[in-house]
C-alpha cells in the first residue's frame, strides 16, 4: 500500500461512524476506487509485459487460451491449427509474429500503455532480437509493436497484435472460399470423371492449380481410385485429366459448370496450347515433373487420410514400391 492509501484509509476508518449511510457509500466507493489501481500505468505495463510472452512464436501455446479473449484465440487458432500447413505458411507475418530466424529470439520493451475507455487499451512495446546466451544481436533493428488488450471479467486479456486479427479474419475468408472451389473441382473429378473408370473403394483427385482468374480455373488434375489394403492404399485406377474448369458460385456453394480438356495422342500439344493460353508454359513445366505431381500427391493424400481418420500409411502404383503419406 502507498503513503497515499494509508492516509486515506486511515482518514476513512475514523470518520466512518459519524457520517449518514449515503455519505458512507461515497466515501466507500471512493475507497474501493483507490484500492483498485490494477488499472494503473505502472500495473498495466506489468500485465503487457506478462502478456507478451504469449504472443505467437511459430506455434500458438495451448495456456494463451487463458492469456487471450475467446475471439483471438480461436482466429489465431483456426489459422494455426485448422488450415492446411502449407498454405499458412505463405504468411510469414503468422509463424513468426516478430520473431526472426537464425537462433534469436524477441526482447520485449513495454514503453507505454494508453486506455482507450475502462475497458480498452493499447500498449507500445520495443522488440529486439538477442542471441540465446542472453546478448543482443547487433545486425536487428528495434521494432515498433502494438498489443491490445481488453478488460474481461476483471482480468485483461489480449485481444489483437498489430492488427493481426484482420489479417486472420480475411485469410480464413479466402481459404475459405478457395477450399469450397477445391471440394466443388474434386467432387466434379470424382462423380463425373472418376465414373470413367474402374472403382475401387476411394477415389481420392489430385487438384494441381496452374491459374485461376474468376471462375475459370486452370488445372492439371489426377482422378485415382484405391483400395485400402491394410495400411496401404492400392491404386487400382486413375488416370490425368487437365485442362479448364468453369465455375458458378451459387447460394454460398461452387458448381463446375464446364470443363475444357486437353485431348489424348497428337492432338494434346496443340490442345493444351489453345486452352492454357499465356499459362502454358506454367502448365508444360508442372505436368513434366513427376517429382512435383508425386509431392503433391503425397500431401493431398495425408490431408486426406488425416481428415476421414483413416488408418493409412502408405499409398502403392501396381508394380512400384509403397511411398510413405506426408
Amino acid at each position: 500500500m502507498t503513503r497515499e492509501e494509508s492516509v486515506f484509509e486511515s482518514f476513512f476508518c475514523r470518520h466512518l461512524r459519524g457520517m449518514t449511510r449515503a455519505a458512507a457509500a461515497v466515501v466507500a466507493a471512493a475507497a474501493i476506487l483507490l484500492a483498485g489501481c490494477a488499472d494503473g500505468d505502472k500495473q498495466l505495463k506489468e500485465r503487457a509485459a506478462e502478456l507478451c510472452s504469449y504472443i505467437p512464436d511459430h506455434a500458438l501455446r495451448e495456456e494463451a487460451r487463458e492469456q487471450m479473449t475467446a475471439e483471438f484465440y480461436n482466429v489465431l487458432d483456426t489459422m494455426f491449427n485448422r488450415l492446411p500447413e502449407h498454405e499458412a505458411m505463405d504468411h510469414e507475418w503468422l509463424y513468426y509474429f516478430v520473431t526472426a530466424n537464425g537462433g534469436t529470439m524477441a526482447d520485449y520493451e513495454v514503453v507505454d500503455v494508453r486506455k482507450s475507455d475502462k475497458s480498452h487499451a493499447t500498449a507500445t512495446i520495443m522488440v529486439r532480437q538477442k542471441w540465446e546466451d542472453g546478448s543482443f544481436d547487433p545486425t536487428s533493428d528495434i521494432e515498433e509493436h502494438r498489443l491490445e488488450m481488453e478488460k474481461v471479467d476483471g482480468r485483461w486479456l489480449m485481444s489483437d497484435f498489430d492488427e493481426h486479427k484482420a489479417d486472420c479474419i480475411r485469410h480464413i475468408a479466402i481459404n475459405r472460399d478457395e477450399q469450397a472451389r477445391r471440394k466443388a473441382i474434386g467432387d466434379y473429378l470424382v462423380s463425373t470423371i472418376g465414373a470413367q473408370y474402374i472403382k475401387g473403394e476411394i477415389c481420392i483427385p489430385v487438384l494441381m492449380m496452374v491459374a485461376e482468374d474468376g471462375d475459370n480455373v486452370w488445372g492439371d488434375f489426377w482422378v485415382l481410385w484405391y483400395n485400402q489394403v491394410g495400411d496401404t492404399l492400392m491404386c487400382v485406377s486413375g488416370g490425368n485429366h487437365a485442362g479448364l474448369m468453369t465455375l458458378e458460385k451459387r447460394d454460398g456453394a461452387y458448381k463446375v459448370l464446364s470443363f475444357d480438356q486437353t485431348v489424348d495422342g497428337a492432338g494434346n500439344v496443340a490442345s493444351a496450347k489453345r486452352i492454357f493460353g499465356k499459362h502454358y508454359d506454367i502448365y508444360q513445366n508442372m505436368h513434366a515433373n513427376p517429382e512435383v505431381r508425386e509431392a503433391v500427391r503425397r500431401e493431398q493424400l495425408g490431408e486426406y487420410v488425416k481428415q476421414h481418420a483413416l488408418p493409412v500409411r502408405y499409398y502403392q502404383d501396381y508394380g512400384w514400391p509403397a511411398v510413405a503419406i506426408e
